[in-house]
């Protein structure tokens, strides 16, 4: 059953993640990175790593990408024209996707990479060193996390009331 989740998790996540590159919307692609970065999380939750799971979506699927769609919107890009990819654009990219290729099988062959229903021994997994962790995010730095949390909050106050501006000025015009 683990095997099986685990390959629908990462079928799922190299999905979404083919979405965000492939997609030319850019609120789609950043709606991909969402589900890709949900993807993830439920990855880190088969490997029991539930704080990493919920912080993956709470800060990266939550804020970054809120923060990504805010600046989409402020920016909008929608109502321009595009321009086509050139054959030099489409060469590099190739030519990356080569590389990155490569580099992928020839880890994969020199690590020997264990299959994912293989058992793990508890120390690599990071127990009880997540759990201190977790124990240090909620106790001792509990206020510098909710600081940041407001400053995001603030942050995307701004964008919203910064947008607004700008729309009244599009009128103008």
């Amino acid at each position: 059953m683990d095997i099986l989740l685990f390959n629908l998790f990462a079928l799922f996540t190299v999905a979404c993640a083919a979405g965000v590159v492939l997609n030319r919307n850019t609120v789609a692609a950043a709606l991909c990175l969402l589900l890709c970065l949900v993807g993830v999380a439920g990855l880190f939750g088969l490997l029991d790593a539930l704080l990493l799971a919920v912080l993956m979506v709470f800060v990266y699927a939550g804020a970054v990408v809120a923060l990504f769609l805010f600046i989409i919107m402020l920016l909008d890009e929608q109502g321009r024209d595009r321009k086509p990819f050139t054959g030099a654009a489409i060469a590099a990219g190739g030519l990356s996707a080569a590389l990155l290729a490569t580099g992928v099988i020839s880890f994969a062959v020199r690590a020997k990479l264990a299959l994912p229903g293989a058992t793990v021994p508890a120390h690599e997994t990071g127990g009880p060193a997540l759990k201190r962790y977790a124990e240090l995010l909620f106790t001792q730095y509990l206020l510098p996390v909710q600081i940041v949390g407001f400053l995001l909050l603030i942050a995307m106050l701004g964008v919203i009331v910064l947008s607004k501006r700008f729309e009244g000025l599009d009128d103008v015009k």
